[in-house]
């Protein structure tokens, strides 16, 4: 994952001195790990710039509200699926259970037997239930959403807004990202 100054990830747009590690230390990739094809998509990729700081600290996970927000293109089953790079979002409810969501991701390279085996693969909200039932979270949000992976991230920045917005009204601290 991409990670530049400006908080925006999957963006290559800026000069590879702006890219850096995130506060635990990791490294995160560089366009030059990249196959040339690849590093070139992502160095062409326009990186907005956004006026908040991205990292923060906040309260001990064992009080925190946490929500999943995955890239997979899940929707739950009755709901309108994704089509090709549709930049909105679509809301799956805590309370939904696997046979309920259905994985609309386009990609024709992507391998979903994972998920066709176990949904916690792509949506892990089963280890979610069971963290907050050992304390080690503080609670399982009561909404969770799905985005299409491989959307152009301007495009979505107004989407993700709203997102952000839903995810503070129900109280959340804490998202785990599920990018697939």
């Amino acid at each position: 994952m991409f990670l530049c100054a400006e908080g925006m990830s999957f963006c290559a747009g800026c000069d590879d001195d702006s890219i850096e590690s995130d506060p635990q230390g990791a490294e995160m990739a560089r366009l030059t790990d990249l196959p040339p094809a690849a590093a070139k998509r992502y160095a062409e990729l326009e990186c907005p710039k956004f006026k908040t700081t991205p990292w923060v600290k906040g309260a001990p996970l064992a009080e925190r509200r946490v929500a999943i927000v995955s890239s997979a293109g899940l929707v739950v089953r009755g709901e309108k699926p994704f089509r090709g790079r549709d930049a909105d979002y679509r809301v799956i409810p805590s309370e939904t259970r696997p046979e309920q969501l259905m994985f609309s991701h386009i990609s024709i390279n992507l391998d979903r037997s994972g998920f066709q085996e176990d949904w916690n693969v792509v949506f892990p909200l089963d280890r979610l239930r069971e963290l907050a039932a050992e304390g080690v979270i503080g609670s399982v949000a009561a909404t969770h959403y799905s985005f299409m992976g491989a959307t152009d991230p301007v495009q979505m920045e107004g989407y993700a807004r709203e997102v952000a917005s839903r995810l503070k009204g129900d109280r959340v601290d804490a998202v785990l990202l599920s990018p697939v």
